[in-house]
């Protein structure tokens, strides 16, 4: 594999070669294209909400729980990581790994379930088409444009990082099939061709990976922390059985605390060195001489091996029952699609309990566009500020905990 000055292969993404951004803008003489999107994201108000967004156990629940934003962090980590090792542009796929959950709600997947219920009359609702929106049109701080211009390149890896949308002919595949592309997703393609019938860069399918490799290691974490399961419940499951037999062999007496974190440690350095490795066989079995040779392929190239895909599978079919949809998880997330149900009606019969802007934009659309318009304010909050806003309009307070 052939690594140029700045330590990238012949098939990663070069900023230098960037198709651009929508609205032209002078080159930053300091840094690359790919680095000011990453800049540009961090300083983001989305960016700065994910701080108070679940990722399974709200805000309150504890200190010391995964958040979106530490979440966030933690694939930023792994995505780097990966894109080092494999000679990708490590900017690019920060920027995907740093942008990928902009489009979550408040209270994570149940806040995602409830606005689609309640959006279902509008297109329903799809965090990655809404990840979309608010990088091309609800973050809204530059003079010259709505949301934050970023590249061809980030705008294409966060819509198709887990494969092509579309066949070559525009006919929606894989989990778009059977209901069509989201609405947020249709309306951007038709001002700007991000090839949705091709796979995505490297450093987005990087990102994409490193979100399942961070997954996995803190959900372990954290429902370890929580009391749902504990490290006697993970000997059965693949991998994770031989970790820990290893670390009380060579560890005898350990407490359960740094039990927990080695356990969780090992995991995330078994799963990237697996995906170095097995990227690596893809590659050179592939010999791709550009990036578009990666576009083009006729699967992804950056994955688990097949043995590590099926282990790093039985650890979330371990986490299903027994954390996602554990009956103290389960009760909680009840209540929070309660709150976005009862916001969502609300503000959809009362514009004016809205904010000023947000209010004055209702005037303007369609029975469609205002529940879309009210859907984007509710994904925009973050859980914090739903509970408020909650509490403004209804006497039962939720109970979330």
């Amino acid at each position: 594999m052939a690594i140029d000055a700045k330590g990238r292969a012949p098939y990663a993404c070069d900023p230098a070669l960037s198709r651009g951004r929508l609205v032209s803008e002078p080159p930053s003489p300091t840094r690359s294209d790919f680095r000011r999107d990453c800049d540009r994201i961090i300083h983001s108000t989305a960016f700065r909400r994910l701080k108070h967004k679940t990722q399974v156990f709200v805000f309150h629940e504890g200190d010391h729980y995964r958040t979106r934003l530490t979440h966030t962090f933690e694939v930023q980590q792994i995505a780097r990581s990966l894109a080092r090792a494999l000679g990708l542009d490590e900017d690019l796929a920060e920027a995907l790994a740093l942008a990928h959950d902009l489009g979550h709600p408040p209270f994570g997947h149940a806040g995602e379930r409830a606005l689609d219920e309640c959006l279902a009359g509008a297109g329903g609702f799809d965090h990655n088409a809404q990840t979309l929106r608010v990088v091309t049109a609800l973050e809204r701080r530059y003079a010259q444009f709505d949301g934050l211009n970023l590249t061809w390149e980030t705008l294409e890896g966060l819509v198709k990082h887990n494969g092509p949308l579309t066949d070559r002919s525009g006919h929606a595949v894989g989990r778009y099939c059977e209901d069509g592309l989201p609405q947020g997703i249709r309306d951007y393609a038709a001002r700007q061709d991000l090839q949705l019938w091709s796979y995505a860069s490297p450093e987005a399918q990087a990102a994409a990976i490193a979100d399942d490799i961070a997954y996995d290691a803190h959900d372990i974490d954290d429902g370890l922390r929580a009391g749902l399961f504990g490290l006697d419940d993970l000997h059965a499951v693949p991998l994770l059985g031989d970790i820990i037999r290893e670390i009380r062999a060579s560890h005898p007496g350990l407490d359960p605390a740094r039990a927990a974190h080695e356990t969780v440690r090992r995991v995330i350095t078994r799963l990237i060195e697996d995906v170095v490795a097995e990227s690596g066989r893809r590659l050179s079995a592939l010999a791709p001489r550009s990036v578009e040779d990666i576009r083009l392929a006729s699967g992804a190239v950056i994955g688990f091996s097949e043995g590590m895909a099926a282990a790093e599978q039985g650890i979330k079919d371990f986490l299903y029952p027994r954390m996602y949809r554990h009956e103290r998880v389960m009760r909680v997330m009840g209540a929070a699609q309660g709150v976005v149900r009862n916001l969502f009606r609300r503000y959809l019969a009362h514009p004016a309990d809205m904010p000023g802007e947000w209010q004055d934009d209702m005037s303007r659309t369609d029975d469609r566009g205002r529940m879309r318009h009210v859907g984007d304010f509710i994904a925009g909050m973050t859980d914090r500020f739903a509970i408020e806003e909650h509490g403004r309009f209804f006497d039962s307070p939720p109970e979330l905990r």
